[in-house]
């Protein structure tokens, strides 16, 4: 039998079903895994006893032929997530030792289809950052290293523990959150699969706020077929979260394994990103040659505000960020400083809860939204994201989804960005135009730098057609035939 914590979701549910092993005791391999790759600090908080419950539960539920869509299976939840009677700290200090007396909806759907849960992930605070390394506990390292030297690597942001987690076998899988990125660019810088449903498809109640018309819960797992499972039991209409959609649920296994002939795949010269790594623009055109070979057909499309994308983004995400940021003030929960009279806690609270990315991102977002920059900014911008949208709907009239790099280089090394802002911001340079139009989309590992890191290529499709997107995923995946795993030689 394969080491337990080898498995994907879809062979351990298959194990599971047959007798194999218990849910103990696949639950009781990827503890000690976690355990013996604490230096990665993937995680902020454990739950080996609750991990245990849950899974003992699970093997007497299975007993009594009573399984749920993700019964048994031991996952991890992003501590964005609130998770009742579990600390949930944003990764920010102002959080720390906040317990929630309440369940999000997303890790609420996941507890009632029998998810075993393991803890809580790292991430950039207040899920701020493309590299991990803004987390008030640290940063995450990724579990790969490049061949030509032993430097420790950034997993991407700001779901990164759950990146790291999942392709260092720690867990079966693990929920992210992507608003710029933050899901589909730290995948492909570890080597799995990242996926952002359409805004809307996942509710929002329960997950921490960053920028609340960005925001999107998504799976992250070492395979398409795991994606698409996972998301099957994280979605659905919640009237707790009025941006939820109330769009009819499909069965997103259902379009895996069939061919894409005839299919029109569109191919934007705009993602040619100056800057960008040539070997990632070669495995671009590796991808459309599998998808041709595969039965689709290349189709130029222009999305030529695209360079507008990312200067838009940084401004209506700080905008969203410095409001619902407000709320911590050390009055209701959370830190709360020492100070002589309410404004002096307000400032002492906020000064010391708050890392240097929190506050940067604040400051700007009060900046565009304050009197006299409102309209020359923040309402500027929201027209530029309304163009972006319409762009991409006039390119899907005429083609099924598009194709590009999902970030512009591989893994970087901690510290080499930290001083470079603009460097690091154009690390989502490739992710924010489907997020401001709210269209789904996927990381797909498929290659090796020369440096044997990974590298991942994007599929977006039109909004609510995610069985579309996992369709063309499954084939580009079968195409690339990624297999590497950290620790191995190219």
């Amino acid at each position: 039998m394969a080491n337990l914590t080898d498995l994907t979701i879809a062979e351990a549910q298959a194990g599971l079903a047959q007798g194999e092993f218990s849910s103990k005791e696949i639950t009781e391999a990827h503890i000690t895994a976690i355990e013996a790759a604490r230096d990665l600090n993937a995680f902020v908080t454990e739950t080996p006893e609750r991990a245990l419950a849950d899974a003992e539960a699970s093997d007497k539920r299975r007993a009594g032929g009573d399984v749920g869509a993700l019964d048994g299976l031991p996952i991890a939840i992003k501590d964005l997530f609130c998770t009742k009677g579990i600390q949930s700290t944003a990764s920010s200090h102002m959080l720390e030792g906040f317990i929630p007396s309440y369940e999000s909806t997303v890790s609420s759907k996941m507890v009632d289809a029998g998810m075993v849960m393991l803890g809580k992930t790292n991430l950039d605070e207040f899920a701020m950052g493309s590299s991990n390394e803004t987390s008030y506990f640290g940063p995450v390292l990724n579990p790969w290293k490049r061949s030509s030297d032993d430097q420790s690597l950034v997993p991407g942001g700001s779901s990164g523990g759950s990146a790291s987690a999942v392709a260092a076998r720690l867990c079966l899988a693990a929920t992210g959150t992507d608003t710029g990125g933050s899901i589909r660019q730290p995948a492909s810088f570890c080597g799995i699969v990242g996926m952002k449903p359409t805004y809307g498809r996942c509710s929002r109640w329960g997950i921490v706020a960053f920028a609340s018309s960005l925001d999107q819960a998504g799976p992250m797992t070492r395979t398409v077929r795991d994606a698409a499972i996972m998301l099957q039991s994280m979605v659905g209409f919640d009237p707790k979260d009025t941006t939820s959609s109330e769009m009819p649920v499909p069965d997103f296994q259902a379009m895996l394994g069939q061919d894409i002939k005839g299919l029109k795949i569109g191919i934007p010269s705009e993602y040619r990103v100056e800057g960008t790594d040539p070997e990632i623009l070669a495995l671009w055109d590796q991808g459309v040659k599998w998808l041709e070979d595969a039965g689709a057909e290349a189709v130029e499309v222009s999305l030529p505000r695209t360079k507008y994308a990312l200067p838009a983004y940084y401004i209506i995400a700080p905008a969203e960020a410095s409001s619902n940021l407000a709320r911590y003030d050390g009055m209701r929960y959370g830190l709360r400083a020492d100070g002589e009279n309410l404004a002096e806690v307000y400032e002492n609270t906020r000064a010391e809860g708050f890392g240097n990315e929190v506050r940067r991102r604040i400051l700007m977002g009060t900046y565009v939204l304050s009197a006299g920059y409102y309209d020359a900014y923040y309402i500027k911008a929201q027209k530029v994201r309304k163009l972006i949208a319409d762009e991409f709907s006039a390119a899907f009239e005429t083609v099924d989804a598009i194709l590009t790099p999902a970030v512009p280089s591989a893994a970087f090394a901690h510290g080499e960005k930290s001083d470079d802002l603009l460097g690091m911001y154009l690390n989502d340079v490739m992710t924010v135009p489907a997020s401001l139009a709210g269209l789904p989309g996927i990381s797909v590992p498929a290659g090796l730098s020369s440096d044997g890191l990974p590298l991942g290529l994007q599929l977006i499709t039109k909004a609510f057609d995610e069985e579309t997107l996992f369709r063309v995923a499954d084939v580009l995946e079968q195409s690339a035939g990624f297999t590497a795993r950290p620790g191995e030689k190219a």
